[in-house]
């Protein structure tokens, strides 16, 4: 038998997963209450049904709380999927974890392109953006690039890297 590689024995930190996907599911969220809803009650309800929708389709937005709550559950559980993914790939090529200013950038684009065009489509979404609003596909692709920098820096926190 072989050796077990020192990367794949480098044990996972899961606490720091788990704080990566909640640092990015709360900025994504501040995100797109910023963009697209309301700093109220309704506003952020709305941002979490609208997460639901893939579930639940457009009857998320008749379920009040219950169905905000279950969005708010998802979009937390995708998240720390996000650095998770980054996370047991860098574990195995450790590079990743190098020159997080351009990996980071690019990984919240590899992650705005997944989002749009295969887990929007495939869900009760059923579709993708449209480019009528060149400006919030902007926006939003930056902010990804920004969410693919927290990935990436907590996959190194997760992993105990140091450069």
């Amino acid at each position: 038998m072989s050796a077990i590689p020192a990367t794949l024995q480098r044990p996972v930190d899961w606490l720091q997963v788990f704080f990566g996907g909640l640092l990015v599911a709360l900025g994504d969220a501040a995100f797109a209450t910023t963009v697209w809803f309301s700093w109220d009650a309704g506003g952020l309800t709305k941002v979490f049904q609208s997460i639901a929708v893939g579930v639940l389709g457009r009857a998320s937005y008749d379920g009040g709380v219950p169905t905000a709550l279950l969005g708010a559950a998802l979009h937390l559980f995708m998240a720390t999927v996000f650095v998770l993914i980054y996370t047991l790939v860098a574990r195995r090529v450790p590079g990743l974890l190098r020159g997080i200013a351009i990996k980071g950038p690019l990984y919240g684009i590899v992650l705005y392109i997944g989002m749009n065009f295969v887990v929007m489509p495939l869900s009760r979404v059923g579709r993708s953006p449209s480019f009528t609003h060149l400006d919030w596909i902007a926006l939003s692709v930056v902010a990804h690039m920004v969410f693919g920098t927290i990935c990436v820096l907590f996959a190194r926190r997760a992993l105990r890297w140091s450069a």
